[in-house]
Formats: C-alpha cells, structure tokens, sequence
C-alpha cells in the first residue's frame, strides 16, 4: 500500500529556512556573499529550492554551528568542488585554525572566570588585579586596602607590570598591619594635599614636609623589614622568575638593547598618567628624594 504523501519539489525560502533551522534573512545573506547560489524562481519571481540547496543549507547551518566562519564555509564548498567532492584537505585546514582560536578563547574565558571569582571572594575591585597582585594581598582582612590603595595598584600595575605592582603592595600590607603607620601616612598625605597653587616653591613648608615624608618612609621601611615583607618581597621576585623563565629570545633582546626600549617605554607611559600636582608638591618630592639619596650615601 503506497502513501498519499507526496514530497515537494521545491520548497519557498520561508519553509527552506524553517526546516533547516535558521531564517530567510540568513538565507539571503548566504546568497549575498556567494555561500550558495541562487535558485531558480517562480512565475511570482520568489525564489524556490530543491534538494541541493537544502543539503547545502544544511551543511552550513551545522558548519555555522561548529563556529566556522562563514568566509571559511565558503572557501570549503568552493575548494572542494574544485578537488572533488571526496576531498576534504581545506576543511581540515580550517578546523585546525578553528581548533586553536577556540582554545585561546578558552584560555581567555578561564582568566575572566578566575576575575569574577576572585571579585566574589574578596568583594572588592581587589579581583579585577592580576592574579600575581591579588595573591599577595589575599590574606588581608575585608576593608583593610583604601579605595586610593587599590587605585594606585591599578596605576603600578599598567606601568611596571604585575610584579612592580606586587612588590609595591607590600606598602599598603604594612600600612593596613600597623595602624600608626597609618595614622602617620594620613599626616604626610594630608600636608602634601595642602601645598597646591597658592603655596610658593620657596615656602619653608615645602621644605618642612619633604622632611616629614622622608622621615615617614624611612620608618615604613623599617616596619617592612622588621615584619619580615621584604623578605617575602625576594619571594615574589622568585616566583615572577619561575612563571616568566627567559628564553634565548629575551636574552637576546636585552643584549640588542631592547631593554633600553622598555624602560623608555615604561617613562613614556607614566608620563602619560596625569596628576595634578602643583608646583609646590613637586618641588616637595623633589627635596624629598635628594633626601633619600643622602641618607642611601650615608648608609
């Protein structure tokens, strides 16, 4: 007994798009960008597909799913016809690029999962560091680090990478454990604020806060050493040495004096971070840091 069913010849593109699963608008495009051919039309000039291009449609609507692009998809139908239907090398050749742009973006999705879960444990920008910064202040209790802390974290990190941005993180774990340190900071921050525009280069309060600077962070210091932070900062170094191992390339660009480049680059980009420091506060780090020059030759 035979079926009454009897199977279109030809199909509209609103039931071609229906049954492949995609829609007549992308069928269109196919046919815009040369993926598939267009099909002969009907007497009321609408365009009618039979069998090929449905298999054709198909096949692209899985490729597309694979996440081929569809340049590529076209440049494999076309290369095969050419070869041969049995030949499948241009294919494979686009998997294999396929292949590894997948897995950088796997890499990437994994470094941007590792961001929001280090957000959700630490619940503050402190996760959106590099994980090299955010481990070295992991151990910190919750509202330890000021937002003008992670700010200049932010800042360290862009310019001297990852590492300098650990290595200086160290100040604010000795700030966060020692609270007159703190108390002492706030002082000095406080002092340098109140030289703006309308104190003199000459005043002899430029000089005096230089002064309470230099002081302040030599007993930083001092407290740094004491807690044993330096010694973890020789760790970090350590660490960052292991993570980044130098290979003949690097060493090579630093004997060529690319190394030179980098540190004009590292000055170019920290030139580029914009302060609005007077004159005043700049000759204070000034005084300061002929201050710090004396007591390193003394010492």
């Amino acid at each position: 007994m035979f079926s009454s069913f009897v199977p279109p010849r030809r199909v509209k593109i609103g039931h071609a798009a229906s049954f492949v699963g995609t829609t007549p608008r992308a069928i269109r495009h196919y046919h815009q960008i040369g993926l598939l051919a267009e099909p002969e039309r009907g007497s009321d000039g609408r365009r009618l597909y039979g069998y090929e291009e449905m298999i054709r449609l198909l096949w692209i609507r899985k490729m597309a799913d694979a996440g081929i692009a569809l340049d590529d998809i076209r440049d494999a139908f076309a290369d095969t016809a050419a070869a041969g239907a049995d030949s499948d090398r241009d294919v494979a050749g686009i998997l294999e690029r396929l292949e590894r742009t997948l897995a950088t973006q796997e890499a990437e999705l994994r470094r941007q999962r590792a961001a929001v879960q280090r957000m959700r444990k630490q619940g503050s920008r402190m996760g959106l560091l590099s994980d090299f910064v955010a481990s070295r202040l992991e151990d910190l209790p919750g509202g330890s680090l000021r937002q003008a802390d992670l700010d200049n974290l932010l800042v360290m990190e862009r310019i001297f990478s990852p590492l300098g941005a650990a290595v200086n993180a160290t100040r604010y774990i000795a700030l966060a454990t020692h609270p007159s340190l703190r108390e002492a900071s706030d002082r000095v921050d406080a002092a340098e604020a109140a030289l703006d525009d309308t104190v003199a280069v000459d005043d002899p309060r430029v000089a005096q806060v230089a002064a309470e600077r230099h002081a302040f962070e030599q007993a930083l210091q001092t407290a740094i050493e004491d807690s044993g932070l330096a010694a973890e900062d020789e760790a970090l170094f350590d660490a960052w040495d292991a993570q980044h191992p130098v290979t003949a390339d690097s060493e090579g660009a630093a004997c060529s004096g690319t190394g030179q480049g980098a540190m004009g680059a590292l000055a170019t980009a920290a030139k580029m971070m914009p302060y609005d420091y007077s004159p005043a506060r700049l000759r204070c780090m000034e005084l300061t840091a002929e201050l710090d020059a004396r007591e390193s030759a003394a010492s």
